[in-house]
């Protein structure tokens, strides 16, 4: 690609013509606007302006995704749907996360031209590159940290997500950690409550992990919630690094992708990235992003785990969708920047066999929550079901096959499913 230039590639629905709703989002979000000002040359345009590299047509429908658009004179009543690949030139802001987002993301999802639009890939330039190091730690480093090798990364998260005491999450963590568990996260939900701030919390767990690490010589990854504001996220990372935590998580949403990229350059653990809120940017399919462009400037900015939903879980997602986000975070990016995908809701056991069927990888961190802590024979049994689980899928082994000599995966399909 051309290393001056950032590629955009839409999803665009209009009752125009795709050419002219390219060229107004190509206007609006580079040199012009609804008219003509003084100083908009033809150099200038030349220089700065967006450029539509390529249009390819993909159908019509007869009625409208999104409310708000206009009605051009003499329209058919239909509304043209393509792919829309445009130029910005990188001197319009430069290897910029924040002001890249302005450009490829910024006032075009209001045009009136519009009746649909979704960002769905991004090609960037080297310049993102040298400014942005990317995951310190990625898969490599995960599996350094947790000494888990050819198999996925298996952990939960707490639950009851919200409202535990630090003794009785303390109870629970060495409960987990010796049940063999590789990882262990906090909810989205729970970071530096009043009820049970931060500092407890990590005082409480922390002194859990090496009680059951003495025990059983195996240390539990735990990511700890550390989302906050810009220097509150900084106190809390040395708080759980000057206690011996191994990991920390923010919801990036939350605190941004220059929030991430900031957190990233002090970082001594790996950083856990939920992507919590992601649902209203991207459930409808003719608005707002595809992950496989998102989890791009999420690599960039540090994050060394993606959440990425998991297949057949609780939530709306495709099980296509999931895989193709999974596919995306571990594909090459400048030859590295490859994240841990974080497959998880709903998932037990059984989950493994379409996973591994879909994606032919075992580099992803496979989370359980009630398919682990609420196993009939409790967490121990939960987290070796999942272990079996991804054996049988990656040796082709049927899971009631493979049951019939495992008794934990055996009470697992009975609980969570049918095999």
């Amino acid at each position: 690609m051309n290393q001056d230039r950032v590629n955009a590639t839409y999803l665009v629905e209009t009752p125009y013509s795709l050419q002219v709703a390219a060229e107004v989002i190509a206007g609006e979000q580079s040199t012009g606007t609804f008219t003509a000002v003084p100083g908009e040359t033809d150099a200038l345009k030349m220089k700065f302006g967006a450029r539509i590299e390529k249009i390819a047509e993909l159908g019509t429908a007869g009625k409208p995704t999104l409310p708000g658009y206009n009605i051009p004179a003499g329209h058919d009543g239909l509304y043209r749907s393509g792919l829309v690949t445009l130029s910005f030139p990188l001197h319009n802001f430069g290897p910029s996360i924040p002001n890249l987002m302005s450009s490829i993301a910024g006032n075009l999802f209001e045009l009136q031209q519009l009746s649909g639009l979704r960002l769905v890939d991004l090609e960037l330039p080297i310049a993102f590159a040298d400014r942005y190091p990317g995951p310190k730690f990625g898969i490599e480093g995960t599996r350094k940290l947790t000494n888990v090798y050819d198999r996925p990364i298996l952990g939960t998260i707490v639950k009851p997500s919200i409202g535990l005491a630090p003794e009785q999450l303390q109870k629970m963590i060495i409960e987990v950690s010796s049940a063999g568990l590789d990882f262990i996260k906090d909810d989205e939900l729970n970071a530096n409550p009043p009820y049970a701030p931060l500092e407890m919390k990590v005082k409480a767990v922390m002194e859990a992990v090496e009680k059951a690490a003495d025990a059983t010589g195996k240390r539990i990854m735990y990511a700890f919630n550390i989302t906050g504001d810009i220097e509150e996220m900084k106190r809390n990372h040395e708080l759980v690094v000057k206690a011996g935590g191994n990991c920390v998580m923010v919801s990036i949403m939350s605190v941004g992708l220059a929030g991430l990229a900031h957190l990233n350059e002090y970082s001594e653990v790996p950083i856990h990235g939920h992507r919590n809120q992601w649902g209203m940017m991207t459930r409808c399919p003719n608005l707002g992003f595809e992950f496989a462009a998102y989890q791009k400037l999420c690599r960039l900015a540090g994050a060394d785990h993606l959440h990425v939903n998991g297949l057949n879980s609780k939530f709306y997602e495709s099980n296509e969708s999931v895989v193709r986000s999974i596919q995306a975070c571990i594909s090459p990016m400048y030859g590295g920047y490859a994240s841990m995908p974080v497959v998880s809701s709903g998932q037990w056991a059984g989950t493994a066999i379409d996973t591994y069927a879909a994606t032919k990888s075992v580099d992803v961190m496979h989370l359980a929550g009630g398919g682990i802590l609420a196993h009939p024979d409790g967490a121990a049994a939960g987290f070796e079901s999942m272990k079996l689980g991804w054996e049988a899928a990656v040796n082709g082994i049927q899971l009631n096959e493979y049951a019939k000599k495992h008794p934990s995966l055996k009470r697992a399909i009975e609980k969570y499913g049918k095999g």
